[in-house]
């Protein structure tokens, strides 16, 4: 039978989801808690890989398993064996032809900013704390340009091995609330490090960089893009299926819906 999961993870202390040889992975130690319960076959799928420092409050993940097992039974049966900065949020049957990162139609992320005085000591690893003044109205207009089908040349990381880089973004949300700013994005894909590039471009050009979109987009060239953002703000919050609806309001419990409960 197959399944698919919802999950959240406090990514500080891996690194990333993809496992790897000789450093601890989201994705080993869900494989673990999958194989203490039934029998694991295969190894499992995901929606996004995340890298070091990331978190994820909607991670989609699926996986066969021999072993009869009703939903309810996964569900309690993982969370008794996952550490506790991981957490399955609902576990519900899939078809068997499903899979989470090949039939997702869009993913979206998270960006969180902290603009205070002060270093926000308990969410330090949750936030990028920025001590200089943000434009935001500029940023959103600068945003605005990133919307639509694009070769995102200037935006991916010196790691990155994709063939073809062009990717479709669907929207980019912009919301301040007191101290804090969140960029929201969803997109069809991403290439590696295109959303904290994204994000450390438009920080640098709302705080006064002689810089804009459009000339970045058209130039193919990350020299010309500006820094990548920090891992520990970023947030995976979720993808969209055709072949399956998926309840994401089961994962929606942390602290950016609280930030945005009441928007500006």
């Amino acid at each position: 039978m197959r399944f698919v999961g919802i999950c959240q993870y406090d990514g500080s202390n891996y690194s990333g989801f993809q496992s790897q040889k000789n450093a601890p992975s989201i994705q080993d130690n869900l494989e673990l808690a999958i194989a203490s319960v039934g029998t694991l076959e295969g190894r499992i799928n995901y929606a996004g890989r995340t890298d070091a420092g990331v978190h994820a409050t909607g991670q989609i993940f699926d996986f066969s398993a021999k072993h009869h097992r009703d939903t309810d039974q996964w569900l309690k049966g993982l969370n008794s064996k996952l550490p506790n900065d991981i957490s399955v949020s609902s576990i519900q049957q899939a078809p068997d032809e499903f899979h989470s990162r090949f039939d997702a139609i869009s993913r979206t992320y998270s960006y969180v900013i902290y603009t205070g005085d002060a270093q926000p000591i308990f969410l330090r690893d949750y936030v990028y704390w920025e001590k200089n003044k943000i434009d935001v109205d500029l940023m959103r207009a600068e945003a605005s340009n990133l919307i639509g089908t694009h070769n995102f040349n200037s935006f991916r990381g010196s790691k990155c091995t994709s063939k073809n880089p062009v990717r479709v973004i669907k929207s980019i949300d912009i919301v301040e609330k007191d101290n804090f700013i969140i960029i929201a994005l969803c997109a069809n894909a991403y290439l590696y490090n295109m959303v904290r590039i994204i994000v450390g471009t438009l920080l640098d050009i709302s705080m006064g960089s002689l810089k804009d979109i459009k000339t970045i987009l058209n130039s193919q060239d990350r020299k010309n893009a500006g820094k990548t953002a920090k891992a520990q703000g970023l947030f995976f919050t979720g993808a969209e299926y055709k072949k399956i609806d998926l309840d994401l309001s089961k994962s929606s419990s942390n602290f950016m819906s609280i930030l945005t409960s009441s928007r500006k």
